[in-house]
């Protein structure tokens, strides 16, 4: 926060106000100040943050707001807070797109926050197929195709790209160098693995942690 607002004011020569959006899931984790002393100088820089999870308390307002960004707020909690409970993550993924259409949002925004919310809330296979269908029947009815079947299919291939690709730099750095045949075995994962991958990986610290996950894995 600090070497971004220094470089801000160095380039332009302005100050910069710099503001933390705090996402984790730890109410207590709340830093909002860097800062150092040496001998004869010394150093205190304060910013500002947004902790998400205080929203909860405020879901009503978040409902009532037309700001496109409480939107995105009701995602991130609504996703954290179904982390283990994906027929009631479907739920909320479907309220939550329904609701863009109620608030009478032009196409683009409704396009831009679908695939956000998308994105986060991560359903299993079969729910998001579950899903999908009644997604496709709700915009029968309204008459409002923005979503088509093309897009989804072209949208699916390119979350399972740059999963992979993530998954593979966070592989990486955990496990160092993936020998080419280990780096093939990872590619050829589903995308529900990928994502089963991207938690398990955490908890690795040598490359058979991964040998051991993939053989346990990859026939699921």
């Amino acid at each position: 926060m600090f070497l971004y607002n220094l470089r801000i004011f160095d380039k332009f020569a302005k100050p910069a106000i710099s503001l933390a959006i705090l996402c984790d899931a730890d109410s207590t984790w709340r830093p909002n100040q860097y800062s150092y002393n040496y001998p004869d100088c010394s150093l205190v820089f304060k910013f500002g943050t947004v902790k998400l999870l205080d929203y909860q308390t405020r879901w009503a307002e978040l409902e009532a707001s037309d700001n496109l960004f409480a939107t995105v707020v009701m995602a991130h909690l609504k996703t954290q807070q179904t982390s283990k409970q994906p027929g009631e993550r479907k739920n909320w993924k479907f309220s939550l797109i329904r609701r863009l259409y109620a608030q009478g949002l032009e196409e683009r925004d409704i396009r831009n926050l679908y695939r956000f919310i998308d994105w986060v809330m991560i359903l299993p296979k079969a729910l998001e197929a579950e899903f999908w269908q009644d997604f496709k029947l709700f915009e029968q009815e309204l008459t409002m195709p923005y979503i088509t079947t093309g897009e989804r299919i072209g949208y699916e291939r390119g979350k399972e790209e740059q999963t992979q690709a993530l998954v593979l730099r966070q592989l990486q750095r955990r496990v160092g160098n993936l020998p080419d045949e280990v780096r093939q075995q990872v590619q050829s994962l589903s995308l529900e693995q990928l994502e089963a991958l991207s938690e398990a990986l955490l908890d690795f610290s040598a490359i058979a942690d991964l040998l051991n996950w993939l053989q346990a894995n990859q026939t699921a």
